[in-house]
């Protein structure tokens, strides 16, 4: 199949396709007599795999180390868990990164709760107040710091 084909049956873009062939994500297809490349099965599993691998937000870098231990079945997988918890532990630090954001913003929106004119505006008030280097209602738990 071409790379069109390729990137449509997995829902990648063409580029994106062709970024990881030059990374060695993917191994490089084979050619036909006219030069297009030619992708085959198993590069729609691995990029399957890929693709799956990105959805669940890991890094290149990990994907390539899962990769090689998917092309050696025999060794070990205790370094596997230890890729997969160093994720969960990424994950874990985002979710805390993003409920202190959902914190602020709320904090944030209690400036300013019935429509009046912008010139009265809570929120544009604090924002104003934050980029001149005041305190500000949604990062009052960071200045207590």
């Amino acid at each position: 199949m071409r790379i069109g084909e390729l990137a449509e049956s997995t829902g990648v873009e063409v580029e994106t396709v062709r970024y990881y062939e030059k990374s060695g994500l993917l191994p490089p297809p084979a050619r036909e007599s006219n030069g297009y490349r030619s992708y085959g099965k198993t590069h729609l599993e691995r990029l399957a795999f890929i693709r799956h691998c990105r959805a669940l937000d890991m890094p290149l870098a990990d994907i390539t180390r899962l990769l090689n231990f998917v092309d050696c079945p025999a060794s070990d997988c205790g370094d596997i868990n230890v890729l997969v918890d160093e994720q969960i532990g990424r994950v874990r630090a985002r979710l805390k990164s993003m409920r202190a954001l959902e914190r602020q913003l709320t904090a944030l929106r209690r400036q300013c709760i019935e429509p009046h004119p912008t010139e009265e505006c809570g929120i544009l008030h604090e924002l104003v107040s934050a980029a001149h280097g005041e305190a500000c209602a949604c990062h009052a738990d960071s200045h207590a710091a």
